[in-house]
């Protein structure tokens, strides 16, 4: 069949920026056109994304689908090699669904929309690229390339400090890009064998030393993405001075990339490494959660709290994929996946205030929810479901991830309770900062030039759409999560099978390295077959 034979992944990275090629050429009404094409070149991507995983791809297969290989440089060994599976799947519908979003909620750019909206296509081909390639190298290469566009679209249309937000975002996250091509490329050359491919790097013996240096070294350049404390200062930065459109794939889909590194790379790739770092990346995780949640307090700019709120939100990532257990796994896709979701709509929606308020700064405004109902009504839905509402996604998200490390046979007693109760600190502290956001941005009276403002109307059908768009799934996830767990739990069993199968031998071995530098305590021994079943289905 020709089904069989079609090159769909490959078509789904490239479509995008061989559609944008034209767009120089288009005739310009005010960008209306260009819009136009752009909206449909992203609806065309996502129905094919759509299509590719509710057709052609099998959601109980846990191993790699839909692979084709293109030699493309062959003296360097570099060959076009992508593939989906369950961590993919997932994070490719993500990104189709935010970033075409994010091309209607840009309707209204009228500076050089040619070049944004080239950028944005451009954007689009680099993050699904990243989330199917098979070649480090090709991996490393959209990994980069995702960097450009993200870098123009601040420094040219973003706020005024747009300058020092986009070089700030451009050097941490190209100094990071650095570890992940020094660490590829030992891990190619390691042995008698020189290879790119993941698979092929995942079968390799590394020695434990090698091994811990590789998995600092992806740690450091996932860790920048996530962002991981201490390397988080880019991120608030780039948020207040970001385009709301750019906000939602920023916080939608680009941090996710950094998840997925981590799970890909570290975990799959470097199992025993992990065994010694999964207790460092439980403090980290806890760190993050607690460390941006008091920080988000201080916070008068809208934007940049809800920044520090992803930041506090990616922290139940870490937990999840230091907890080896399905359970753990499982809850920092599904966090991923529900943050990608409500991170879109908030920022979204913060756009939408500023292009009524013409103000970031909470101390001026007050008392919108008289003039925007509706804008007010969509954003308590959405700061509803980050504060890990009952029913909505992040609640499913934050509590799997909570189960998969209470049921983890990996740490004492004492370590995990610690790292749960410290970890429920972020849960308390989230309602406090989101309510505190939205009593000061809607309730009370209005403030200064808003108390005669007549921008202050209401959402427009366009931008109604998109919120809605967003929230259905964020609600649907709350209410039945196999609509998203479904997509990567056979690969989350195969990855926690993986980890779990190096505990006892790892546990009866106490390393040098482990006593004198992990503060954590000893891990203990568990049967390779002692996972726990997804309660979530």
């Amino acid at each position: 069949m020709i089904s069989e034979q079609f090159p769909w992944l490959t078509t789904l990275i490239l479509f995008p920026i061989l559609a944008a090629l034209p767009i120089p050429i288009l005739p310009n009404h005010n960008g209306k056109v260009v819009r136009l094409y752009s909206l449909g070149i992203g609806l065309i991507e996502f129905v094919l994304i759509l299509y590719t995983f509710g057709v052609q791809y099998d959601l109980h297969h846990s191993g790699l689908q839909l692979s084709e290989i293109y030699p493309w440089v062959p003296q360097l060994g570099l060959n076009w090699s992508v593939a989906a599976d369950g961590l993919s799947a997932p994070l490719v519908i993500l990104s189709g669904l935010v970033t075409t979003l994010a091309i209607l909620a840009s309707w209204r750019v009228t500076h050089k929309p040619r070049l944004y909206f080239s950028l944005l296509l451009l954007m689009y081909s680099a993050q699904v690229g990243v989330f199917l390639a098979q070649d480090i190298l090709l991996f490393f290469l959209m990994w980069e390339l995702e960097l450009v566009p993200v870098y123009l679209l601040i420094s040219i249309w973003g706020g005024q400090k747009r300058i020092y937000a986009a070089t700030k975002f451009i050097l941490y996250t190209a100094i990071g890009s650095v570890f992940i091509l020094v660490a590829a490329l030992a891990m190619a050359f390691y042995g008698d064998t020189v290879t790119f491919s993941l698979s092929e790097l995942g079968l390799k013996t590394y020695s434990l030393p090698f091994q811990v240096l590789a998995y600092i070294a992806f740690l450091i350049a996932f860790g920048v993405k996530l962002p991981i404390f201490p390397f988080h200062t880019w991120l608030p930065d780039a948020h207040s001075e970001a385009p709301a459109p750019i906000s939602m794939i920023l916080a939608g889909v680009l941090l996710k990339m950094a998840g997925y590194g981590l799970i890909r790379m570290n975990i799959e790739m470097l199992p025993d490494a992990h065994v010694y770092f999964g207790p460092i990346l439980a403090a980290l995780g806890v760190i993050n959660i607690l460390y941006a949640s008091l920080t988000a307090f201080a916070q008068d700019n809208l934007k940049r709290r809800m920044a520090y709120s992803s930041i506090a939100h990616m922290g139940f990532v870490l937990l999840g994929l230091a907890a080896f257990t399905t359970l753990g796994m499982s809850g920092a896709i599904l966090q991923m996946i529900s943050h990608g979701l409500i991170a879109a709509v908030l920022f979204f929606l913060s756009g939408v205030t500023y292009e009524r308020t013409h103000t970031l700064a909470m101390d001026q405004m007050g008392g919108l929810a008289r003039t925007m109902p509706v804008v007010f009504a969509l954003f308590t839905a959405g700061a509803l479901a980050s504060l890990a509402l009952p029913g909505m996604s992040g609640f499913v998200g934050e509590l799997t991830v909570f189960l998969g490390m209470t049921t983890s046979n990996a740490y004492s007693v004492l370590f995990k309770s610690g790292i749960v109760i410290l970890a429920a600190g972020g849960v308390i502290l989230s309602p406090i900062y989101l309510l505190s956001m939205l009593r000061r941005i809607f309730y009370g009276a209005p403030i200064g030039e808003l108390a005669t403002a007549s921008g202050s109307i209401d959402i427009r059908p366009r931008e109604a759409f998109i919120a809605v768009c967003l929230l259905v799934p964020i609600i649907g996830i709350g209410v039945y999560p196999k609509l998203a767990t479904q997509t990567y739990d056979a690969k989350t069993v195969a990855v926690a099978n993986q980890v779990q199968n190096n505990l006892p031998l790892l546990a009866q071995k106490p390393s040098l390295l482990y006593s004198r530098i992990l503060t954590a305590p000893q891990l203990t021994a568990v049967k390779p077959n002692g996972l726990t079943e997804s309660v979530l289905e």
